[in-house]
């Protein structure tokens, strides 16, 4: 298959590897030219993954047209709150046919709206060709070939089927789902617990508290799920907890290692100085928490982080206070 990727960064790169060793005919489009160039005549990405050796058979563009005509199905992979703004910028190539797989993990800001949900406003392209991809891959260990899972999602079966086959490559497996919400929720709530869990890191904080965190966290985020209509099985899947552990549990993960650098040096300022790559959870931690708010869904750990990004208190102030909360059951079997 033919497959065109947008955006040439550290995941659209990594995704693009995973494409061409699964045997599809591959093009990765990037603004960067220097990087464009880096990709066809050395087949590296030195910007976003130093000392990598990509397939020989990828090829880059900076040129959409190219990109566009290349394109049986399209893999997006560019930062979350840019996407409405590419699209617009794209709409005119895209066609109705083409299905659109999103690799992408946030809430857009000023809506709330899942990424699919911005696909489908600004393109008007139906659900059945929309699919997602989601699940446990930092990009640094999927580069390096190492076994990881993934979860391909579409109300459409026949697409989730389609974009399963086109990413299954030997040490990269997929599952399908046709739960969309579910997926995406938990693929963009996990990065504001992934903050928490690096701020407590930062801290001083050893794995009891980790625990405390990934576990409350990954039950408002399975709790905001419902409340939005997903299925409760998928928090518990690789879309759900796996994603929500290999994102808390890894220095390689960006959220984690900003969170870390928040706590820390309890600076915003500071963290970015530290983390320059794009960090999802610092812009999801606002609309998830206005998700939450939207459907009454109580979400005290994703509200602290909002409010530590926001610099209205500081991390130790968040920890002290999620530790006031009055408990309860831990477990609802109402």
């Amino acid at each position: 298959m033919r497959v065109t990727v947008l955006g040439s960064g550290q995941w659209g790169t990594s995704i693009a590897q995973i494409l061409c060793d699964a045997g599809n005919d591959v093009l990765i489009w990037g603004r960067n030219q220097a990087v464009v160039d880096e990709i066809n005549t050395s087949h590296r990405n030195n910007t976003s993954l130093p000392g990598i050796e990509l397939p020989h058979n990828l090829r880059a563009t900076s040129d959409l047209d190219t990109a566009f005509n290349h394109a049986e199905m399209i893999a997006l992979a560019v930062p979350a709150q840019s996407l409405r703004e590419n699209l617009a910028l794209w709409k005119p190539r895209f066609s109705s046919g083409i299905p659109i797989v999103s690799t992408l993990k946030g809430i857009e800001v000023s809506t709330q709206l899942r990424m699919t949900e911005v696909i489908h406003e600004v393109l008007g392209i139906g659900e059945d060709k929309l699919a997602i991809l989601t699940g446990p891959n930092l990009a640094r260990e999927v580069v390096l070939r190492q076994p990881a899972g993934a979860v391909a999602a579409s109300t459409s079966q026949e697409l989730a089927d389609q974009t399963a086959k086109a990413f299954s490559a030997p040490y990269f497996r997929v599952y399908t789902s046709n739960d969309v919400i579910g997926c995406e929720l938990a693929g963009a709530a996990k990065n504001v617990i992934a903050l928490a869990v690096g701020m407590s890191i930062g801290m001083g904080f050893g794995e009891n508290t980790q625990a405390l965190v990934i576990t409350r966290g990954l039950n408002e985020v399975t709790r905001l799920g419902i409340a939005r209509g997903a299925m409760p099985l998928t928090f518990v899947g690789l879309a759900g907890v796996g994603d929500l552990l290999a994102t808390c549990g890894s220095p390689l993960s960006r959220n984690r290692s900003f969170g870390e650098a928040l706590g820390r040096t309890g600076s915003m300022e500071k963290a970015r100085a530290e983390v320059l790559s794009t960090v999802e959870g610092v812009a999801t931690a606002r609309a998830v928490v206005d998700l939450a708010h939207l459907v009454g869904v109580e979400a005290p750990i994703m509200e602290a982080v909002q409010d530590v990004v926001s610099n209205t208190i500081t991390p130790y102030q968040a920890i002290t206070n999620l530790m006031k909360i009055h408990t309860g059951a831990e477990i609802d079997h109402a």
